[in-house]
């Protein structure tokens, strides 16, 4: 893909939506930036007259989803590269969340991808082709104590990339799986809702906090220029790591899971299936 493109990214207000938004119009390309809270956007709309419309929008609420992507795509006229990076954190134990935390966490970590995904595909396959890049986690694939809720809901938007990545091909739409590494968001402390504590637990929260530890994660800004890269491929991947740790680390777990998978070889095999 080659000239100025139009971008449409949501979660763009802060953290590595703000970075993508900052990227592409610093590379003269135009942006939609949704996000519920617009405010933060004011001082890059002034910067880039003319290249950059504020979208305020909440991604869980699928009907304002279609009406904000149809005002998205009269913007400039068109959508090339739609990122879907809006999300939260649930932080907890899995028997702590309550059915409203879990159930407003999967309204905007995986609904609301979604939504944003049904919304934008008509209007790519009338201009016959485009870009959707689903921001993942690089921890989707595998459940861990304290994050559960946060990497299901990224793991379900894996799976049905996945099949959106093969339903869309046809009509010359790439979808790419980003499977964020670890950044310095705010998603921790703006973007996190919490459970209410129970004791039985507290053991295992301080070994957990214990683990994350203090290092400091990089800025969002580093992770920018593979975006940028990743939109100009002409055949992209169905699935990319960003993070050169996090590709590690990715690599160490599905490592672990295939030694875990072969150590019960001769019990799954005992089934004719």
């Amino acid at each position: 893909m080659t000239g100025a493109r139009v971008w449409l990214i949501t979660g763009a207000s802060r953290g590595l939506g703000r970075a993508f938004a900052e990227a592409a119009l610093a590379g003269g390309d135009r942006v939609v930036a949704a996000a519920r809270n617009v405010g933060p956007l004011e001082e890059l709309t002034e910067k880039y007259p003319g290249h950059l419309v504020p979208l305020p929008l909440d991604v869980a609420d699928r009907q304002a989803v279609f009406k904000g992507v149809e005002r998205a795509a009269a913007a400039f006229g068109r959508l090339d590269v739609v990122v879907n990076n809006a999300g939260g954190m649930l932080y907890g134990m899995v028997e702590e969340a309550t059915e409203e935390q879990i159930r407003a966490h999967l309204d905007v970590n995986f609904f609301g991808a979604v939504w944003v995904a049904q919304a934008v595909l008509p209007h790519l396959r009338a201009q016959g082709g485009g870009r959707l890049l689903q921001v993942t986690s690089m921890g989707s694939g595998g459940g861990m104590a304290t994050v559960g809720y946060y990497g299901a809901g990224k793991a379900a938007l894996d799976s049905v990339s996945e099949a959106l990545a093969m339903e869309v091909e046809g009509f010359g739409i790439k979808v790419t799986i980003v499977q964020m590494g670890g950044y310095n968001t705010g998603l921790f402390t703006a973007g996190t809702t919490s459970t209410e504590p129970m004791a039985q637990y507290q053991p295992l929260r301080t070994e957990m906090e214990a683990m994350w530890g203090d290092a400091v994660a990089p800025e969002p800004d580093t992770a920018a220029p593979v975006i940028m890269e990743l939109a100009a491929l002409p055949d992209p991947p169905r699935r990319l790591v960003v993070g050169s740790q996090s590709f590690d680390h990715v690599l160490e777990m599905d490592q672990a899971q295939a030694d875990q998978y072969r150590s019960w070889e001769q019990l799954s095999r005992m089934a004719p299936g």
